[in-house]
This record gives C-alpha cells, sequence and structure tokens, in this order.
C-alpha cells in the first residue's frame, strides 16, 4: 500500500504525464511555435544590367537586385508610418543579409542580363539591422485571405472578367506578403448588387454572400474598370481582410495608354494598403511604435494555470505574440510552466501587452509570473 506522499507524488507525475500526452497530440511544442519567417523572402523580383560581358552584366544584376530586393523587405515589414526612418538608415552591404538567391527564368546577351529572382533574407541579420537603427518592424504574416479580382467590362473580354486584371495579380509575390492573399475565381452566383452592397457598407449582406459562396469569412473583392472618357483606371477594394470589413478606392491616370502599367501600378498599391492596415493594427497591439522600438531584452516567465487546456492556450499567446522571439519551454508541471523569451522592452514592455488581453505579467525579482485575471 503507499503511503501518503508517494500517492501525492505518484498523482503528480500522472497529471504531468497526461498534460504531454496532450501536449503531443495536439503537435504543438516550442520548436513549432517559431516565428514564421515567410516574410523575408523576395520572389519573382526582376533584374537586368549590361556590363563589358555577360558574366560582369550578371554579376552587376544580382548586386543591384538583392540591394533593392531588401528595401522592398524593409518596406514590406515596417509600418508606413516609420517609412521616414528607413531614409535615415544610411548605407548598409546589402549581401551581408542574403541567405540565398533562386533563379526562376533568366535570359542574356554578350552584354546583357535579365532574370527573375527570388531573394531569400536572413530573419535574424534583418531584424537586428532595423532593431540597431531604431526602425520598428512587423513581420507576423496574417491569417491568408481571398482575393477575387474583378474586371468591370472587361478589356475586349467578357463583362466582368477578371482578364488581364487577375494576370496582374498573379504576377504579385501574394504568398510572402505580411497579409498573404490566395487568387479565387469570381463565382457566377454572385451578382453585381453585391458589390454595390459592399461599396454602400452593406458589410452584412455583402458579406454573408460571399462567405457563403467561399465557405470562409475573410475574403476581398478588388474591382478594376477602365473609363475611357477620363482615361483613367478606378480601383474598389470591399469585403474583409484579417483586420476587419474594408472599403477603399482610388484611382489611376493611364498615361500613354499604358492600361497594363496602371494596372500593375493599382494591384502593388493596393497590396500595399492591405500590409498597412496589418501593420498598423499589430502596431497598436503591441503597444505602439515606441514600444517596438525598445532593445529586446530576455525574460523568464512562470506561467500559471489550472488545466492543460489553459497552459496550451497561453503558450500560444507568448509565443505568437509579434515582437516575441527565442521562446523556449522549460520544466512543465501540473499548475505551472517556465518559459523564457526576448521580448522588446523586457519584461516591463511585455507586461504592458499583456495587459490588454486580459493577462496579468507580475515581476517577483528573479523572474516574471504569468496569470490570468479573473
Amino acid at each position: 500500500m503507499m503511503l501518503g506522499a508517494n500517492r501525492v507524488q505518484a498523482v503528480g507525475l500522472l497529471k504531468a504525464g497526461l498534460m504531454s500526452v496532450l501536449l503531443a497530440a495536439t503537435g504543438y511544442s516550442a520548436a513549432a511555435a517559431g516565428r514564421d519567417d515567410g516574410a523575408y523572402t523576395i520572389a519573382n523580383f526582376p533584374v537586368e544590367a549590361r556590363g563589358k560581358n555577360a558574366v560582369a552584366a550578371k554579376k552587376t544584376a544580382i548586386s543591384d537586385g538583392q540591394s533593392a530586393a531588401l528595401q522592398s523587405l524593409l518596406k514590406r515589414i515596417v509600418p508606413v508610418t516609420a517609412y521616414a526612418r528607413l531614409r535615415q538608415m544610411g548605407e548598409f552591404d546589402a549581401s551581408q543579409y542574403v541567405n540565398g538567391i533562386s533563379v526562376r527564368g533568366e535570359q542574356n546577351s554578350s552584354t546583357e542580363y535579365y532574370a527573375a529572382l527570388d531573394f531569400t533574407f536572413s530573419p535574424e541579420g534583418v531584424r537586428g539591422l532595423l532593431r540597431n537603427r531604431g526602425v520598428p518592424f512587423i513581420d507576423e504574416q496574417a491569417p491568408s485571405v481571398l482575393l477575387v479580382p474583378v474586371l468591370i467590362g472587361g478589356l475586349g473580354g467578357p463583362e466582368r472578367s477578371a482578364g488581364t486584371w487577375g494576370e496582374v495579380w498573379g504576377g504579385l509575390d501574394l504568398k510572402n506578403s505580411v497579409t498573404p492573399l490566395t487568387i479565387a475565381p469570381l463565382r457566377p452566383n454572385i451578382h453585381p448588387d453585391v458589390f454595390n452592397g459592399l461599396a454602400q457598407r452593406d458589410d452584412a449582406r455583402g458579406m454573408r454572400i460571399l462567405a457563403a459562396e467561399y465557405g470562409r469569412q475573410q475574403v476581398v473583392v478588388v474591382q478594376a474598370e477602365v473609363d475611357r472618357s477620363t482615361n483613367r483606371l478606378k480601383v474598389r477594394l470591399d469585403g474583409q481582410d484579417s483586420v476587419g470589413p474594408v472599403n477603399w478606392s482610388r484611382e489611376y491616370r493611364i498615361y500613354d495608354g499604358d492600361t497594363a502599367y496602371a494596372m500593375e501600378l493599382a494591384a502593388v498599391v493596393t497590396l500595399g494598403v492591405l500590409e498597412g492596415r496589418w501593420k498598423a493594427l499589430r502596431t497598436r497591439q503591441s503597444g505602439g511604435i515606441g514600444a517596438l522600438t525598445q532593445p529586446a531584452a530576455p525574460v523568464t516567465i512562470e506561467v500559471l494555470f489550472n488545466s492543460a487546456r489553459d497552459w496550451y492556450r497561453l503558450q500560444r499567446e507568448l509565443a505568437d505574440l509579434s515582437g516575441v522571439e527565442a521562446f523556449r519551454v522549460g520544466a512543465v508541471s501540473a499548475r505551472s510552466a517556465t518559459v523564457s523569451l526576448s521580448y522588446p522592452g523586457g519584461g516591463s514592455g511585455l507586461s504592458n501587452v499583456l495587459a490588454r488581453q486580459g493577462l496579468s505579467l507580475e515581476n517577483a525579482g528573479d523572474r516574471w509570473v504569468l496569470r490570468q485575471r479573473f
């Protein structure tokens, strides 16, 4: 027969074992909780250069291309309100931050080189570059959104055909954006009055129809219409993205009849609008620009919880919080766990952000203690 102390110890070990089984069954781990670095690839980036020979032209194209691609990456992850800080960063060698380059297609002559390249940059290197210069960034990717391109009237094609407009969107780097998009065709059951309702902010009815047709809530329709009388391209963006309902419109002048260029510009700007909305949301949730520019500091946290389900949820909330890095899980018992991480502003900065999520993070001297507020 077991003694009382041994029985308590056995029950504790049993609970810990059951918790480990539960966490293993969910497929969640410290490694899985690592930051998604998909935003650090700039895909299908065009490069070109001339030189005294083909080898020199290629070398110049890649050198110039990686610098331009890194600038595109920085604009992708830095909030629009901090773009001025990008211009103040000064000179730096882009090649130091390149992890890899792959070729999608290339052409060359004896003195020229043209290619479409994928540049993959070092997440830790780029984050360090921005932190050292006091530039805030949001590199967490939003949940993917369905994008439905619609070309009103077409260009010699059928009414409401995606046509060239859809092809333009298909050429953008949508997968690696901080707001990933998946292109979906226009469903035949969606009539123009749905778009009119969305444009008039009749979101409830229009979004119900889109959600029913596509089987998900996050769907945006991007319409383009060529107005030959004014020589302008009119663009509307309506629906719901990862931030919430979106209604936005803009017109672009078509110069010298080059509609394709106007569409390319419009698509790039519209993607930037979606990215800007997400970065603005995550900046607010992280405590503002000032919080994002503080130096990262290590934090050791004792997480208190009542059940394995609570621990799983708290673990996800901590690991997925924008700005958290080097997340590691230490000892886990039936009611508490020890985790370590790095966060801008250390424990104090993290405490302010978690308070907005209904969590209490208090300084206990040698560690911080996290618990739910009741």
